[in-house]
């Protein structure tokens, strides 16, 4: 089963043909969604969406992107929200949390200092209420990790990955899965593409986080096209592809494998999946 473990479906643009594009990204053999959140705004939001699709879960949390207009009334929010739907099958994660410290308007003393607030109240709430984290990782990894060690047992996955082989190993030494996504697919990406290549199997995690981050087939100048396309979720089944050429593997070894991993790392996505989809392969994923 493909599986989407980073896909931001409920964003503007697709508000004109959400239908179509859930059409094909079924079409295209994902059969399991994860939308996470970014704001306490579009909480209710992404679980509206997951109720209405099959196959489709969610996240809620607070993104390092939005620290700078989030407020204690936000935290309270996702608090308030967690302990409500703490039964909600389609509540898989904590997310999207983490840090930034590559958008210059964010990597100042004083907002740097807010974003590490924020995830470190967040990661609190992820052990009290015992679910993993999606991680937003951009030049950050050791700080992310730093508060990590000190909660262990969390867990997740790191999202859209690009640190050195010996940060990977740390994260995945805490219960972590990496995400592979449009990044990989570029011939330049070449230290997303060695890790792709020598971690291990169990390691890595596909994922789209459409509609940004567009895989080379639909980046800027591919085909001659001056702006990037809109990535879409049916685009995990190429970048599996991808993945699968780079790791010479079998297409169908390394989409099983990375779907076992997300059910791993994402213990509510393998029982919800399980539940909805008793007669598939996904009973296997654990």
């Amino acid at each position: 089963m493909l599986i989407d473990t980073h896909c931001h479906l409920d964003a503007a643009e697709f508000d004109a043909d959400r239908t179509e594009v859930i059409e094909r990204a079924h079409r295209a053999g994902v059969g399991g969604i994860v939308i996470p959140a970014v704001c306490a705004d579009n909480f209710q939001t992404v679980r509206d969406l997951a109720w209405s699709v099959p196959g489709v879960c969610y996240a809620l949390g607070i993104h390092p992107l939005y620290v700078d207009r989030a407020d204690a009334a936000s935290l309270a929010a996702l608090e308030d929200r967690l302990s409500a739907w703490r039964d909600d099958p389609r509540l898989v994660a904590i997310g999207e949390i983490g840090l930034d410290f590559f958008v210059p308007e964010l990597n100042t003393p004083t907002l740097r200092a807010r974003q590490e607030m924020f995830y470190t109240r967040q990661l609190d709430l992820a052990q009290r209420f015992d679910l993993p984290v999606l991680l937003h990782v951009r030049r950050s990894q050791d700080v992310l990790l730093k508060h990590l060690r000190r909660r262990p047992a969390i867990g997740g996955i790191a999202h859209a990955f690009n640190g050195s082989f010996q940060q990977a190993g740390q994260f995945l030494d805490l219960g972590f899965a990496l995400g592979m996504g449009g990044a990989m697919t570029f011939d330049r990406a070449l230290q997303i593409r060695r890790l792709a290549t020598q971690l291990p199997p169990t390691a890595l995690v596909l994922e789209t986080d459409a509609p940004d981050m567009p895989p080379a087939w639909l980046g800027r100048g591919a085909d001659g096209c001056p702006q990037p396309a809109r990535n879409e979720p049916a685009e995990v089944a190429r970048i599996a592809d991808c993945l699968a050429s780079l790791r010479s593997e079998p297409r169908n070894t390394v989409i099983a494998q990375c779907a076992r991993n997300a059910a791993r790392v994402l213990p509510r996505l393998a029982a919800f999946l399980s539940m909805s989809n008793p007669a598939s392969d996904v009973t296997k994923l654990t």
